[in-house]
């Protein structure tokens, strides 16, 4: 069983993570907090120790860490005893702290897809860039890398394994669609890193359709969807890490990624880009500075953590899946519902930050048990999803299922009782 756990980062999500590893030190063990900011390390330990969230009196210890420096993070793997990282920090920073692990034998767990600095939609599929580049010598050592273990990518590619799996014969569409209806009370901000979420915008437009790879402008295809708790809803196609692995793991001919934005942050986004602030190439300013206009936008914009005390309402993240059962077209949407102000009170998050923060430590609770511990680099839907979706049933995100006909939503533990339940007549009747 392996134990105690270097979690990489200090920003939001990292808060969560934090917290509910503290809420399950009994199977994680010692918990440690690194960042190039020290500072930012004790402020979440602070926050596990207010909230009184470690689960038994344990190790909880913060460093400072240039996790870019593969040599230094070895080094506090090996000074902290850690058998699991948990990298939530920079998406620029994943291929070095990979690299570490498999050097040093520990499991990886990440929650988005690996970039450099310099360079915005990269050929598809964007895993096969970086991190499958590295499968083999993982398996070779041994070495367990979850790729993408948070909401989207994480629990949706867990949805649609689930969806293939177990409610289709045959599945010919996958729209994955995030929607967040709350308010932060800010002029503009972005819900997490400025940096990474615009450079998600900025570029090409991928999607996965007739079984190959499309493009398209960011804003150009939207849909509108009745969705449970927050309504209708508008969202638009975008480009994201989970189609480039469900692409190649599933056989489904078209999976699509939704993203909701209401007007206000169409257009302030659509005045940056136009005005080229949200290029990540430097520019030289008339007093001969080299300034990048990216990085310039994110030091002015409020940063994503401060943005959890005022924050209300609820996201809705799902998998809208089609297909064919029994030979009958079917649908379901398998969702979960999030609370910003639940969130806020339990781990000083905001919502985002806690669908992307609870993912990858119910991820680590199962490679420490060995569930997960598959020696091997695997995204979340080459993993059963059922022991998955199972432990964030008891950490605070539930899983729902609506039927095609939308007038019965079933929780994943209501589910998991039927299926068991049917499991059983069929033993009896054999």
């Amino acid at each position: 069983m392996k134990k105690n756990v270097l979690i990489i980062g200090a920003g939001g999500v990292a808060q969560v993570v934090a917290h509910k590893c503290a809420q399950h030190n009994d199977v994680l063990g010692d918990i440690h907090i690194a960042s190039r900011t020290v500072e930012k390390c004790r402020d979440i330990i602070a926050s596990v120790i207010e909230k009184k969230a470690l689960k038994k009196p344990g190790v909880i210890e913060a460093h400072q860490l240039d996790a870019l420096d593969i040599e230094a993070t070895k080094a506090l793997i090996a000074k902290t005893r850690s058998q699991i990282v948990i990298n939530v920090g920079s998406a620029f920073i994943n291929m070095s702290v990979l690299e570490a692990c498999i050097q040093t034998g520990v499991a990886y767990i990440d929650t988005a897809i690996h970039e450099e600095p310099d360079k915005i939609c990269e050929t598809p599929p964007w895993y096969g860039n970086y991190e499958w580049k590295r499968r083999e010598r993982c398996e070779k050592a041994g070495v367990t890398a979850i790729l993408g273990a948070g909401f989207d990518p994480g629990v949706v590619n867990a949805y649609a394994a689930l969806a293939v799996d177990e409610y289709f014969d045959e599945v010919s569409s996958i729209d994955i669609i995030d929607i967040n209806a709350g308010s932060h009370g800010k002029y503009f901000a972005t819900n997490f890193d400025p940096e990474i979420n615009f450079r998600e915008f900025t570029g090409v437009v991928y999607s996965w359709q007739d079984g190959q790879w499309q493009t398209n402008k960011m804003f150009e295809v939207s849909r509108t969807d009745d969705l449970p708790v927050v309504g209708e809803r508008t969202s638009y196609l975008s480009g994201h890490d989970e189609l480039h692995s469900l692409s190649r793991n599933l056989d489904v001919p078209d999976i699509r990624f939704w993203m909701g934005f209401g007007e206000h942050y169409i257009n302030v986004f659509t005045v940056l880009k136009n005005l080229g602030l949200l290029s990540e190439q430097p520019v030289t300013t008339a007093e001969g500075l080299e300034v990048v206009p990216l990085k310039v936008v994110k030091a002015v914009l409020p940063d994503p953590s401060s943005l959890a005390p005022e924050y209300e309402g609820k996201t809705c993240i799902g998998d809208k899946v089609k297909g064919i059962k029994d030979g009958e077209e079917r649908e379901v949407f398998i969702y979960n519902v999030a609370d910003h102000k639940d969130a806020y009170n339990e781990v000083g998050s905001q919502g985002i930050s806690y669908t992307a923060g609870v993912p990858p430590v119910a991820a680590a609770i199962l490679v420490a048990k060995g569930t997960w511990d598959v020696h091997k680099m695997v995204n979340v839907e080459e993993l059963p999803p059922q022991p998955f979706l199972g432990q964030l049933n008891v950490m605070g995100l539930q899983t729902s299922i609506r039927d095609e006909n939308g007038d019965r939503d079933l929780s994943f533990a209501d589910w998991v009782a039927s299926e068991a339940k049917e499991k059983r007549k069929a033993t009896a009747r054999s």
